[in-house]
């Protein structure tokens, strides 16, 4: 990795604990989030049919609720539709922010799969040639086989999590200004031997992630975070996308409060420093952005045409249902591809046909964001796939 990166994220403990004795984050009271103002959902006209507009106006007319503060939607492809509802904050009742920034969480995989491709397309970086030809001491004489690129962009590594600061929101909230750095979180994974051999099962995670922008910083000789804005953002003009800088725990620009219950209170989790989640789910973003990351995505323009049939490609191993980055789902016959993403109040879904026929993607702030998100997929996401 680049000094200069492995620097920036050093220096993350004094500067959390300034901003955690300046930022206000009191838990608020149950009864707080129990009558919020209602803010009547702003929904645009479909252009076209082929998704259930109505399932999803009926979705929006319930929010805020026990669980949803609020939620923004995008459907494209064939026909457009967008909608936001709820509030952006439960003590003000101020309504929704159409475009509104989010914490992104795991979507950011897409963005790190999408620049090792463009890598490997320009013969810097072979598919499956072993991550030590790159990172030649991260591993320990205990991986006697190494995992490669491939196995790590599809989560086949082998690879075991790695440090954590809690694997729970309670856990985890008091440490919120803590900084753990990609490096201890990757060097705790390695110290505890693979788990299976490279290539024998497929275990969704973020320790293969982290590994791979790692190995993006050690061929580039440049941080994570300009080669994410120069290969993918800037680009596909993704303008209000970026990360954090190091520890910082806000999101500057307009958005939205983020709550969960702890300790049975509603309390505000908005401010956070998840540096530790760095190329896997420390992006901050919108819905008109991470749309254009779908088609930008999907259509070749970030990751060459030649390498797109590899990204959609799921190994063959018995119960592996993603390919790079990206889930493979199959609703009513329909093949979707897919990312989901959750940070403490924030849930996040990207989603489409292969040929883009139809696109999806919403922000939701729910309490129940890092919980099965399921539910909350079915009441915002899978109507824009209902023919």
């Amino acid at each position: 990795m680049t000094s200069g990166s492995t620097t920036a994220r050093a220096r993350a403990t004094t500067v959390c604990a300034l901003l955690a004795s300046s930022l206000l984050l009191v838990p608020l009271a149950g009864t707080a989030a129990a009558h919020p103002a209602q803010a009547s959902p702003a929904v645009s006209a479909p252009r076209t049919g082929g998704f259930d507009a109505t399932a999803l106006e009926r979705a929006l007319a319930g929010v805020p609720d026990g669980d949803v503060s609020a939620a923004l939607i995008r459907v494209g492809g064939k026909g457009s539709w967008s909608g936001s509802a709820g509030v952006r904050d439960l003590r003000t009742g101020a309504p929704a922010l159409p475009h509104a920034r989010f914490r992104a969480g795991s979507t950011t995989k897409v963005v790190t799969a999408a620049v090792v491709l463009q890598l490997v397309a320009e013969k810097r970086v072979a598919l499956d040639a072993p991550v030590s030809r790159y990172l030649p001491d991260l591993l320990p004489a205990s991986f006697t086989e190494p995992p490669t690129v491939r196995h790590l962009l599809t989560y086949t590594s082998g690879l075991r999590p790695g440090a954590s600061l809690g694997s729970t929101t309670e856990e985890m909230y008091p440490r919120r200004f803590e900084t753990l750095t990609p490096e201890e979180v990757v060097a705790a994974s390695v110290a505890q031997g693979p788990a299976h051999t490279p290539g024998e099962r497929q275990v969704y995670g973020n320790i293969h992630y982290t590994v791979l922008a790692m190995l993006i910083e050690a061929v580039t000789g440049d941080s994570y975070e300009h080669q994410a804005a120069v290969r993918v953002f800037r680009p596909l003009g993704m303008r209000h996308t970026g990360f954090p800088g190091g520890p910082d725990p806000r999101i500057h620009g307009p958005h939205h409060r983020a709550y969960t219950d702890i300790d049975g209170r509603t309390t505000d989790v908005t401010e956070w420093n998840m540096s530790d989640r760095w190329a896997v789910g420390d992006m901050i973003s919108t819905t008109a952005d991470l749309e254009r990351l779908v088609f930008g995505v999907f259509s070749g323009k970030v990751v060459p045409r030649s390498l797109l049939d590899e990204m959609f490609t799921v190994p063959d191993i018995d119960g592996a249902t993603y390919g790079m980055a990206l889930e493979r789902f199959v609703i009513d016959g329909r093949e979707i591809w897919g990312k989901t993403g959750s940070r403490p109040g924030y849930h996040t879904v990207l989603g489409a046909t292969r040929d883009l026929s139809r696109t999806v993607v919403y922000s939701v702030n729910a309490k129940s964001a890092r919980e099965d998100g399921f539910p909350l997929v079915r009441r915002f996401a899978l109507p824009a796939f209902a023919s």
